[in-house]
């Protein structure tokens, strides 16, 4: 008598974000019988937020930075679906992805990351790149280093909103063109009238201090009312000239997350304690999509890296009928921030602490993080 095999259930994961990541190398250490893994990413590598500055301004290459998915899902023994997830029908328990149909899942998980385009912002999407999504990002950037060093004149280059991922960018941007010889011309615009407003004082003092020594030029209380081929128009007529426009200055979430029915707050993916969807027990989100409705707290990639563990052992305990555990994150974190050149600030304490020690601090961190997908076990 042959026995029927239990029928499989499918686990997807719709995004390769930090958590996802995380997820897919856990579970290639200890799978659950009798569940089918996919996961569905746009493109057949990830990148890690946590060196884009360094590799804007050329200490890594794109390659370091990205984790391949394919053999993180041979690791884990997933399907890798390649394809933009479009939209999610809760009641059929399916994903629309694009250029692929139908997905079908019995439990899902979301780590697809934000976006930091301007769409209210006439002219930013035909003549600006948005920081994130990072791919996209990174790509554009190397296309404008590449055409920058073979064109005469000097690169110029506006950059929209001075917090501290547009003060990265800035800095690394200036580092790697000035070091190929070819110094740039840089405006760093934002609408508040200061900028650095989410670091404390040792380590505002010291990334101002980068901006003012390397010439960028630094306009507070800027109204930009469009984007144009040539560079950024400010109410008033004035026209900031660039060849390129970089978009650093919010957080929006993917915006098909409104189509489908799970609690959002401003866009973002409603999820409780456990990571849970806060109405749906079948999708849970992580990373930057998601919205710690028990916890609020910024959109950082740190809080990505410590929910995967505990989001590994809830997808774990879903599939299996064990007992969930509850996410708690830190109130605070240690932002290690990039100056351009091999060094950085630190922004913990009220104290200026910055150096080439704190660079290489920051290095071994972001070097080790990813070693953990380039040496699988």
């Amino acid at each position: 008598m042959h026995r029927t095999a239990p029928p499989l259930r499918d686990l997807v994961l719709i995004g390769g974000g930090h958590a996802h990541a995380l997820v897919l190398r856990m579970w290639g250490r200890k799978p659950v019988p009798g569940i089918r893994l996919r996961v569905i990413n746009p493109g057949p590598t990830a990148p890690y937020s946590g060196m884009l500055p360094g590799m804007v301004a050329g200490h890594y290459t794109r390659d370091q930075l990205e984790i391949a998915m394919a053999p993180l899902a041979r690791h884990a023994g997933a399907e890798v679906i390649l394809g933009r997830a479009e939209g999610i029908d809760r009641t059929r328990h399916v994903i629309h992805v694009a250029g692929h149909g139908e997905v079908s899942y019995d439990l899902a998980s979301l780590d697809i990351g934000i976006t930091s385009d301007l769409p209210d912002m006439p002219g930013f999407a035909d003549h600006a790149v948005p920081a994130k999504p990072l791919g996209a990002f990174a790509e554009a950037w190397e296309g404008f280093v590449a055409r920058a060093l073979g064109a005469q004149g000097v690169p110029r280059i506006a950059v929209i909103g001075a917090g501290v991922a547009g003060v990265e960018l800035t800095l690394a941007a200036h580092h790697r063109l000035a070091q190929a010889g070819r110094v740039p011309e840089i405006t760093l615009l934002d609408a508040a009238p200061d900028i650095l407003r989410d670091v404390r004082a040792g380590a505002r003092a010291a990334l101002m201090d980068q901006v003012a020594a390397r010439g960028v030029a630094l306009r507070t209380g800027a109204r930009i009312v469009r984007v144009a081929p040539g560079g950024v128009m400010l109410a008033g007529g004035e026209a900031i000239h660039a060849d390129l426009v970089i978009g650093a200055a919010g957080t929006r979430p993917q915006g098909w997350l409104t189509e489908t029915g799970l609690d959002l707050v401003k866009g973002f993916v409603s999820v409780d304690r456990f990571l849970r969807a806060t109405n749906d027990p079948a999708i849970y989100a992580a990373g930057d999509c998601a919205h710690l409705s028990h916890a609020p707290r910024p959109k950082a990639g740190v809080y990505a890296v410590r929910e995967a563990p505990i989001l590994y052992h809830n997808l774990r305990a879903e599939l299996t009928g064990g007992r969930r555990r509850p996410y708690q994150p830190q109130r605070d974190y240690l932002k290690l921030i990039s100056m351009g050149g091999k060094r950085a600030a630190a922004d913990r304490l009220p104290l200026r602490i910055e150096g080439a020690w704190v660079w290489r601090w920051k290095d071994r961190i972001d070097r080790g993080f990813m070693r953990q997908f380039h040496e699988l076990p």
